[in-house]
């Protein structure tokens, strides 16, 4: 069993949160007593990074990720508990975080790599291998002030990953810059993992969570709500996400008399693939197996847009004069969508078993199965495509 590179035991953070803060000292001699109240943003926190592996840290906005990431970093004391590591430690935080906007970019570099662990001679080896990193050959004797924000997060990246850190920590930072150098930056985390390195990843983008992260760890109001492999994680998060925008909202629920035994997508060449061109046809194939006979069967499904959570097309058996009457044991339906008209992006599919005459669920899943779109024109609005749709027992 590899030993943690990095454990961090019961952390918790406490801020002082002042509602009427004096903006003068008049003010503050006249109101010496200021209303203040306690704000915990992170609540024993406890979780183990093994050495080698690479951690997303995902969460809603406010929910801890970066005051957690700080503490690691050192730059917070937690009010309670404590981070163990192991080896150098690089961090690179919120954008221009460590630059000086007086000095310039060749000036910032040696003060970041110093602050790093980098004697002068090391920095001096390194320096070139920065530079080209950061693609700033022309711009190092400039002053960071008059740095983008890609520039600044260029250079900032070039130095976390040149002092040879054995755990690096990375907070959003991916989402900004253009493609090229987004790739780049993945090129090199995908090295230090091939190496052995220690990653801990924040953001939002919870699809490169799921291909570039063994593990992952979802913090909700400061709390840890889910930990372990990267998609189920990934799929609390979603489900925790719409949640808190519909009180109706379940996971995965039902009697269970019917249940769905397994989802395949199927696209127009008869196999499932990663991503779907817009237009293609697309199917999706429910096998549906019953624990106890049921009176009548209702399958459903909705394909919902992954940047909203809006629903863009559902349809069911009933609806298409399709009645399964009284039966025990298995059935596929396969809902086939002749065309599929939207935007690039992802798409999840949430698929359903119920009484058409009384309406109980036997089987729900949310949100459960995903597929990408790629290489399509944008459609706004909600269309009608037509679904055809058909039984067959098993």
């Amino acid at each position: 069993m590899r030993a943690p590179a990095l454990e961090v035991a019961d952390v918790s953070k406490k801020f002082r949160l002042y509602r009427e803060r004096p903006t003068s000292l008049k003010a503050r001699l006249l109101h010496s007593r200021m209303r203040a109240e306690d704000f915990w943003a992170l609540r024993d926190v406890s979780f183990d990074i093994p050495e080698g592996s690479s951690l997303g840290l995902i969460g809603h906005n406010g929910s801890g990720k970066t005051t957690l990431l700080k503490i690691v970093a050192g730059i917070l004391r937690p009010t309670s508990g404590v981070v163990r590591q192991r080896g150098r430690l690089a961090a690179l935080l919120e954008l221009g975080a460590g630059f000086h906007p007086e000095l310039t970019g060749r000036e910032n570099v040696y003060l970041n790599a110093s602050f790093l662990g980098l004697s002068r001679r090391e920095t001096d080896a390194a320096y070139e291998a920065i530079v080209a990193f950061a693609e700033l050959e022309d711009f190092m004797d400039n002053q960071v002030k008059f740095y983008s924000s890609g520039m600044l997060v260029r250079l900032g990246f070039a130095v976390a990953v040149h002092v040879d850190p054995e755990v690096l920590l990375i907070d959003e930072v991916l989402a900004v810059g253009d493609e090229a150098f987004q790739a780049k930056c993945l090129d090199r985390i995908r090295r230090f993992q091939r190496d052995g390195r220690t990653i801990v990843l924040v953001t939002h983008a919870l699809d490169t969570v799921t291909k570039i992260c063994d593990r992952a760890v979802m913090l909700h109001h400061g709390e840890v709500h889910a930990a372990g492999a990267p998609a189920d994680v990934v799929r609390e998060m979603r489900h925790v996400l719409l949640g808190t925008t519909d009180p109706g909202f379940v996971p995965e629920e039902g009697t269970r008399q019917a249940e769905i035994a397994s989802v395949e997508l199927i696209w127009g060449s008869g196999a499932s693939e990663i991503a779907l061109r817009r237009g293609d046809p697309l199917t999706i194939q429910v096998d549906v197996r019953t624990n106890e006979p049921v009176a009548d069967l209702d399958v459903d499904f909705a394909i919902l847009d992954g940047a909203t959570n809006y629903p863009v097309l559902d349809a069911r058996t009933s609806s298409h004069g399709i009645s399964i009457d009284r039966f025990d044991g298995k059935k596929r339906v396969r809902f086939r969508i002749a065309s599929f008209p939207y935007t690039p992006g992802k798409y999840w599919v949430t698929i359903g078993l119920s009484s058409q005459q009384t309406g109980r669920l036997y089987h729900v899943q949310t949100q459960r199965y995903g597929f990408d779109v790629v290489d399509a024109v944008r459609v706004q609005d909600r269309v009608d495509v037509p679904v055809d749709v058909e039984v067959e027992d098993l």
